[in-house]
């Protein structure tokens, strides 16, 4: 993958398959630290430890249509080239925990990419499922947060269109305020 937005909807994909029902992103961008963080949290089934342990190696998954799954081992890897680090905790029936720790001024850090679609995209197709998506830098903290949504919202589905219109604009407008 060349963008981390990219990384991220693949990853939120896995809680979506492990029926997560409340996803937190956090990207935390430190120019002063030389550090970019990323963190995905759900509270979908977890994984036992014998998965855990194996998680991040190529060609290891849970899912029955394919014996392949790299997007943890190609995040891992991402984020270990920049000299940053990995980390993994699951616990089962509770969720999953992730976060790759990446040096920002290594040349081989890929760029973040879009993050407004990637949000929007997730919105769409799991319009039932509450993501917390915050976007921090050393000057700004912005929060996402669809509960808040829903609650003025009402039953309005989150995945309409005048819906996910507003989702599109209000994020870009956030996004490019907290950079």
């Amino acid at each position: 993958m060349k963008e981390l937005s990219l990384y991220i909807l693949d990853l939120v994909q896995n809680s979506l398959r492990a029926e997560a029902k409340n996803i937190q992103i956090m990207v935390k961008d430190s120019i002063s630290q030389d550090r970019l963080e990323i963190a995905i949290k759900d509270d979908g089934y977890g994984m036992d430890q014998a998965l855990l342990s194996k998680v991040a190696e190529p060609f290891v998954t849970t899912r029955t249509t394919r014996q392949i799954g790299m997007g943890i081992p190609l995040f891992k890897m991402a984020a270990e080239l920049t000299g940053g680090t990995f980390c993994i905790s699951s616990t089962p029936g509770q969720g999953t925990t992730l976060q790759g720790i990446f040096t920002r001024s290594h040349i081989d850090i890929p760029p973040m990419g879009d993050m407004t679609e990637t949000i929007v995209t997730l919105v769409q197709g799991a319009p039932d499922v509450d993501f917390l998506y915050t976007n921090e830098t050393d000057m700004n903290v912005f929060r996402f947060d669809t509960k808040d949504i829903r609650e003025v919202l009402e039953d309005v589905p989150l995945n309409a269109p005048d819906v996910l219109h507003w989702i599109r604009e209000h994020l870009t407008a956030a996004i490019s305020e907290t950079n």
